[in-house]
Order: structure tokens, then C-alpha cells, then sequence
């Protein structure tokens, strides 16, 4: 079983990689883009045939504990198969 776990910053917390990034896009002349968010994701593969359900919640538990900041990061848990 694949799985993404994609981690980004809370719309709320400033992104300053996503400013720099937009402002080369801009300098490109990429104008028509308006906003960059960036992030990262982790790929996953688990080998046991567990039940889909508890595998979404143990993943979810490593994302938050481990993944994430969740005082300034949120995360989506994604199955890839």
C-alpha cells in the first residue's frame, strides 16, 4: 500500500520561500501568477495488508507527531493505490 502524506504551512503562517519563489516567477515574467505556497511531501509504502481505515490512522498520528508541525503546518494524508 503507497501512501503521500503532503505537509504545507497554515494559511495563516507567511511563507517566505513562497514569496521568493513568486518574486523569480515575476522576474521570469511569469506575471499572471499571484501566489506561491510552498511545501514538501513524504512517500510511504506499507507492507502489511491492514484495513485501509487503521492504516489512514496510524499514518495520520506519524504525520501529526512526527511530520508536521501542527502549530504552523497542516497535512493530508493521500492513498496513492
Amino acid at each position: 500500500m503507497k501512501l503521500r502524506v503532503h505537509v504545507s504551512l497554515k494559511p495563516t503562517v507567511l511563507d517566505p520561500q513562497g514569496k521568493t519563489i513568486l518574486s523569480a516567477l515575476h522576474g521570469l515574467g511569469y506575471q499572471s501568477i499571484s501566489d506561491v505556497r510552498q511545501g514538501k511531501f513524504f512517500d510511504m509504502i506499507i507492507d502489511s495488508p491492514a484495513d485501509p481505515a487503521l492504516v489512514r490512522q496510524e499514518v495520520e498520528k506519524i504525520a501529526h507527531e512526527v511530520l508536521a508541525n501542527p502549530v504552523i503546518e497542516e497535512y493530508q494524508v493521500e492513498f496513492l493505490d
